[in-house]
């Protein structure tokens, strides 16, 4: 065999490294590992966590560096959640957040326990592998020496052709060995085995079987290497591929006509297994580049959940209950990319413990107030039970509704001790007011006598508005004054009474006031003569007089119509009190016209002197 029939190994063996490290490796290792982060198995609880971890601590299985971090950021996601719901669930049922003290958990000093072993386990292993590598250098250094010695003549190189052989099957069997030393271990080996090649002067009929056996061996890596195309798991045919690659390297050659079609066929099948590859992580990190927005927006919608004011108790619920929701929106977005994965959740994380670090703060703040509030609830209590066995029926119902009253201004108190504090309240009022409905069925017969005799009363109004004649004054204001002095009337009657009643006695008024009006000024003007009688300055002092009483009557008007302006007439009650003023100031206002009439008088006397 001449140096050109062994030339093309080199080449060939030069675009099989190609095909093999389209990238480089510890870019593809960094692809390849965040490929089996992403499809790892999902854990629920703590205790699948630790089972697992377990597992390949006590077990054969060598332990995996991106399994183990998954493991163990898994595992603290899982115990910082169940944490913070304890601490929630503590503070939700009245308790002070600065006594709250986190116990120990088992599992977590377990988990520690057995991390412990798995490292230790796989310090152990990766000293034995380093070791592994360094003996297996020296045994291929072994036997590129034992080849270069072959290499002296043709005759040395036909006599050691089977020992040459072995060699290279006991090349083929050793393993790794430290990367940094492989290419140029390589290289070395590649040049020998070309020199002996060169050398060696078999019979053609020995070559020709070599290099058949060799076209043998390459087709079937070939087909092999077709096949992978039909495998659905993209990873593992990839990692198929290079060990297809290591076992073609290591065949020896084929005849030189059929050397750059054999190489053509593995690397067109290497080609489709490394594009789909590529494309599944150009796949995956784009993927990972959009669980990076969608964990960037929920981080800025955290951070913006954090910086908003609480003004209260509810508010700092309704926030806790929209970071929860962003939590649990977190753990249904998959990983980003390998380089932001850790940036990003810690940016999360930070939002959150910001958010929750301050709530904590605020509930610290409402232990005094909490406390403050429940003193004067206490104190309201000891007033309603001072009060629950009265019988002063109206008074005491009066105590005791403004005590609700006040209740209800109290602010809040630990919900289980505001439970209590209340049912204790409500005991003493429910005490009372069932004493009171018991005792009132005997009034209500007291009440209905009350309203006929009210109805009698408003009768002999009407009938004395129909009357003419001297005494109608007195008349209206005594049976005022009766009615007056009768007791209460039944709740469903009294608004309809009092309307009865206040409409006659608007008319008998309205027309008392008219009459005796005329009279009264009537009267005046026929005294004015009298007046005069006394001197000279007498009229002019009634008048002076009579100014002063008119400016007086002015200002009460214009106090009543102020007083009017801020009463609120959306009941009852108020309606009433508005109707009652009404009439005193219309009253008024009757009183101020007679003076004005009164003043007119005397000017007109000093007009005609």
């Amino acid at each position: 065999m001449d140096s050109q029939e062994t030339t093309p190994v080199v080449e060939e063996q030069q675009e099989v490294q190609e095909v093999v490290n389209p990238a480089p490796v510890a870019e593809a290792e960094e692809a390849v590992a965040s490929e089996e982060t992403v499809e790892r198995k999902q854990y629920e609880t703590k205790k699948e966590v630790l089972e697992r971890v377990r597992e390949i601590a006590h077990g054969e299985e060598a332990p995996q560096k991106e399994e183990i971090d998954y493991l163990k950021t898994t595992f603290y996601k899982l115990h910082i959640a169940e944490r913070e719901a304890k601490l929630k669930a503590y503070i939700d049922g009245g308790g002070d957040p600065e006594q709250y003290q986190i116990t120990p958990d088992e599992q977590e000093e377990a988990f520690k326990a057995e991390m412990g072993i798995i490292k230790e386990k796989r310090q152990k292993l990766f000293k034995e592998q380093e070791q592994e590598k360094q003996e297996n250098l020296q045994k291929k250094l072994d036997i590129i020496e034992k080849i270069k010695a072959m290499i002296t003549s043709p005759e040395e190189a036909n006599k050691s052709y089977k020992a040459f052989k072995a060699l290279q099957d006991e090349w083929k069997d050793i393993k790794n060995v430290p990367a940094e030393k492989a290419n140029e271990l390589w290289r070395n080996y590649q040049l020998y085995v070309e020199q002996f090649y060169d050398l060696l002067k078999l019979n053609s009929e020995a070559r020709e079987y070599d290099f058949k056996k060799n076209l043998e061996l390459k087709t079937k890596l070939c087909e092999a290497a077709e096949k992978l195309a039909e495998e659905s798991d993209v990873i593992s045919a990839f990692h198929q591929l290079q060990k297809l690659h290591q076992e073609y390297r290591e065949i020896g050659p084929v005849s030189k006509e059929l050397r750059e079609e054999i190489w053509q066929r593995f690397k067109a099948a290497s080609t489709v297994i490394n594009k789909r590859h590529q494309q599944h992580f150009e796949t995956l990190r784009a993927k990972e580049e959009e669980n990076l927005e969608k964990k960037t927006a929920l981080c800025e919608k955290a951070e913006a959940i954090a910086a908003e004011e609480n003004k209260g108790s509810n508010d700092w619920e309704r926030h806790t209950k929209e970071i929860i929701d962003l939590q649990t929106e977190w753990k249904t977005i998959g990983f980003a990319p390998q380089k932001m994965n850790v940036k990003i959740f810690e940016r999360f994380r930070a939002a959150c413990d910001d958010f929750f670090g301050r709530k904590a703060e605020y509930f610290r703040g409402l232990k005094d107030t909490f406390k403050e509030n429940a003193e004067k609830k206490r104190a309201l209590i000891e007033k309603a039970k001072a009060l629950q066995d009265s019988t002063e029926w109206k008074s005491t119902s009066d105590k005791l509704i403004n005590l609700q009253k006040e209740w209800k201004t109290i602010g809040m108190v630990p919900k289980k001790l505001g439970d209590q504090l209340w049912e204790e309240f409500l005991g003493a009022c429910n005490k009372f007011f069932e004493a009171r409905n018991a005792a009132g069925t005997g009034t209500r017969n007291e009440e209905r006598d009350n309203l006929e005799k009210k109805r009698d009363v408003i009768s002999r109004l009407k009938a004395v508005a129909e009357e003419a004649g001297d005494g109608l004054q007195e008349k209206v204001q005594k049976l005022v004054e009766e009615y007056q002095s009768i007791g209460h009337v039944p709740f469903k009657e009294k608004d309809k009474l009092y309307e009865e009643y206040h409409a006659v006695l608007d008319k008998l008024y309205k027309d008392l006031n008219i009459t005796v009006a005329k009279r009264r000024l009537n009267k005046f003007k026929d005294s004015l003569k009298q007046v005069a009688e006394r001197g000279e300055n007498a009229l002019d002092n009634e008048r002076a007089r009579l100014m002063r009483q008119y400016e007086q009557l002015k200002q009460e008007v214009q106090t009543y119509e102020n007083n009017l302006g801020f009463l609120n007439a959306s009941s009852k009650k108020g309606n009433s009190l508005i109707d009652e003023m009404n009439r005193k100031v219309q009253k008024l206002k009757d009183e101020v016209q007679l003076v004005r009439d009164k003043i007119k008088a005397i000017d007109a006397e000093n007009n005609g002197k």
